[in-house]
This record gives structure tokens, sequence and C-alpha cells, in this order.
């Protein structure tokens, strides 16, 4: 794969300070997208470009035609009580990314947005079902990304869980709601986003079963 250009918004953040270091490592050119007081936590070998994930016009100039767009901006640990905040920072900034790709000519954008339908979570499923259906409409290339939960440092309690996945998984009757509402790990979230970026699609939707197994073939992880 020839190295690309990656904008890159939330690179500060849980996905993006995993993901950042990865994309470097394997040649391609990083911007990620910093607001004014953060820059010192973008992830080394990025170029820093300083701006507002809520308003375009302060990064727009530094996305070019052609390039590759991830956005990863997202309210941290997503629980019921933050329902506004899915809108006024998940469905905002993502608005304000699709925009200025699409008025960019991007080549190809990359949206994590979550598994659904669900049963809990309604408010959060919602305002990334509204990010999607915005970029489809935006006829940019793209690939959406749907993960459930992210296991990772500082989110490790749905461990517990894992022994009611497997015994759903088996049964016939929950076992497709049980994978499409899996728990991936952050390695193989970092993995799916580059396999993202490094096999562009006119239009892709990654699930929790494919999330998985990407991991295993991206074999910097």
């Amino acid at each position: 794969m020839a190295p690309q250009v990656v904008f890159v918004t939330g690179g500060t953040g849980y996905l993006g300070g995993r993901l950042i270091p990865l994309l470097v490592a394997r040649g391609h050119r990083v911007r990620a997208l910093a607001r004014r007081g953060s820059e010192g936590r973008v992830p080394a070998g990025a170029e820093v470009v300083t701006g507002d994930p809520f308003d375009r016009a302060t990064f727009a100039r530094a996305v070019s035609p052609g390039d590759t767009f991830v956005q990863l901006v997202g309210v941290p640990h997503p629980s019921p009580a933050k329902a506004r905040q899915f809108v006024e920072i998940d469905l905002r900034s993502a608005v304000e990314s699709i925009a200025a790709a699409r008025d960019a000519g991007v080549a190809h954008f990359v949206y994590v947005s979550v598994a659904q339908p669900a049963p809990v979570m309604h408010a959060y499923q919602a305002a990334r079902a509204e990010a999607e259906r915005t970029l489809l409409s935006s006829a940019l290339h793209h690939t959406i990304v749907r993960p459930w939960y992210v296991l990772g440092p500082g989110h490790r309690w749905p461990y517990a869980l894992l022994p009611a996945y497997w015994l759903l998984e088996r049964l016939p009757s929950t076992r497709d709601g049980a994978r499409r509402l899996g728990l991936v790990t952050i390695g193989q979230m970092a993995a799916a986003l580059v396999a993202a970026v490094e096999h562009p699609a006119a239009a892709r939707v990654m699930e929790v079963p494919e999330i998985r197994t990407l991991h295993t073939r991206i074999n910097t992880l």
C-alpha cells in the first residue's frame, strides 16, 4: 500500500492515541487536529493542526483533495446520562468533519460509529446513526466502523461480561445479537482503522465480527 496523507480528528483521544503511531510507523503522513492547548498530547510523528472540531472553518484548509479523513471525536465513557453531549459533541463534530471533507474532495472518509440496533444507549445510537446518514448523503467514499464497546486501559469493567457473551453467542436465539454487540479490544479497533485507511472502499460497513478478524492481519499490532 502506498503511503497516504491521513487527516485525523480526535487524535489525542482513546483511539487516536493508539492509531496515529501505527499509521506513522507504516509510512503514512498524519495530520492531527487538536484544540488550542492540547497540541502537546498529539502522538509523536504527526503534524499538528490547531483548530476547533466544531468549526470546520478552523481546519478545512489543512484538508487536501485525495486525503483520507478519519473521524474519531466523541464523548469519553458514553453513558445514558450523556444524551445531550452525544448531539453537541459526537454529531456536531461529525457534521463539521463531513462537510470539510466533502468540500475538500477527500478520497475516503472513515467514521467510527456504533453497533446498532441495541437495547440500550438509544441516544448514542441515534446521534451516530444521524452522522452516518449525513455521511451517506455527502456522496463521499467511506468506511463506517461499528464497534459496541472497546476494551482497553480505563475501559476494562466489561471483561466480567465475557462468560455471558460466550453463552449468548452459542444460543441460536441470541447468537446474532451477541456477535453484533460483542466486545472488541483497542488493538482490534486500531487494526480495523488501519485496514480501513489502507483499503479504501466506495461504501463499506465493518461490524464487530469483522473488526475482530482484522487484528491478526495487521502484523504490526
